[in-house]
């Protein structure tokens, strides 16, 4: 069973280190040609993939088509943030679009594993897949005729990777991404196989345990549309840290499938609330800060999105080896606990100007 984690971890991260590698490609090529061409590529390569996994048997198949679902999905992904990000120039009406894209996110998470569980189960594997490729199909078509892609020159050079990457206040939002998500990141490879140990879960119920934290997540993505900009975009993401330390405490005391539902759950929402706090607070950190060009900053919010899914599918069968599934997800707990209060330096960061006139003074 643990080879196995090993095996499962490994395919589940094929996806996280090709998206991880490609984002920093796709950053810059957004900013020379705009966003719709690489948003169009990516549903092309979704469809594509997700075919092969319909029909795909052998573990060296499945790898190759999850890999290549990471290059489709870091073209959609980034593209399609700085697109966002781009046309919603209000911070308010931009939190509110990206929670409505995260919330797109979120009902992919809710019908993914819940319903691919359930149709597996009675229809065969190939079912869910051809579903998800007619779905990005039809996706496709809608940006090919509603977007109508083409070339769009950049008129303004956008800050540089590097440059983006020396600013400690986004390199807070980024961490603060990462160790969101790295909790659930590690869960999806090992969730199920653990309870099929400790519960004896079939696999319906394997695919429900995600339902409630997919759920919320939607649910909390809603709310901080709502309420965020007024309390703080940092108060809420260091909220959902606090959220996050409690959940990941206690899942591993679960002993029975219902048991699972509310820490799940509660993860769900917390992670929302960092997501939909932090994804717009990047485009203002670009906009006080450097230049109102969108697609580096969200190749790094995606790269550490993704980094967490490529570290710790692969290094949570390992490491569940060394001290156990419960010493994992309390490692995890006390890393987002201490991590959280260092949100506040987000409360109120310098801008361009004010930037400057402080490297005069020093």
């Amino acid at each position: 069973m643990d080879d196995e984690n090993v095996a499962v971890g490994l395919l589940f991260a094929s996806n996280a280190v090709v998206h991880m590698i490609v984002n920093p490609i796709v950053g810059p090529i957004t900013n020379r040609i705009g966003y719709s061409i690489p948003f169009f590529i990516g549903f092309i390569i979704m469809f594509a993939s997700t075919l092969t996994f319909a029909f795909g048997n052998s573990y060296k198949v499945l790898f190759v088509a999850r890999a290549s679902q990471g290059l489709g999905s870091s073209c959609s992904t980034v593209s399609g943030l700085g697109m966002l990000a781009n046309l919603y120039r209000d911070d308010q009406e931009r939190g509110n679009a990206l929670a409505i894209a995260l919330g797109g996110l979120a009902i992919g998470a809710l019908v993914g594993p819940t319903c691919g569980g359930v149709l597996y189960e009675f229809f065969g594997k190939e079912t869910p897949f051809i579903i998800l490729a007619a779905v990005a199909m039809v996706a496709g078509a809608m940006v090919l005729f509603v977007l109508q892609p083409k070339l769009e020159k950049e008129e303004e050079k956008g800050s540089s990777l590097k440059k983006l990457l020396s600013d400690p206040y986004i390199i807070i939002a980024v961490v603060s991404i990462h160790l969101g998500v790295m909790g659930y990141a590690a869960l999806e490879p090992i969730l199920p196989l653990h309870m099929i140990q400790t519960m004896g879960s079939s696999n319906w119920q394997q695919g429900m345990a995600f339902l409630p934290g997919s759920l919320c997540y939607l649910i909390g993505t809603y709310l901080v549309g709502l309420f965020a900009h007024k309390i703080g975009r940092w108060l809420s993401a260091m909220i959902g840290s606090f959220i996050i330390s409690a959940s990941l405490f206690l899942i591993p005391l679960a002993t029975h499938f219902e048991h699972l539902i509310v820490p799940l759950a509660a993860l769900g929402f917390a992670i929302g609330l960092i997501d939909s706090s932090i994804m717009p607070m990047m485009a203002h950190l670009v906009d006080i800060r450097h230049v109102s060009i969108y697609g580096n900053i969200y190749a790094i919010t995606d790269t550490a999105f993704c980094l967490a899914f490529a570290v710790w599918p692969t290094l949570s069968g390992p490491v569940i080896k060394l001290i156990g599934f419960k010493g994992l997800m309390w490692m995890m707990a006390a890393i987002n606990l201490l991590y959280s209060p260092i949100h506040i330096f987000l409360r109120n960061p310098p801008t361009k100007a004010e930037k400057e006139v402080c490297e005069l003074n020093i």
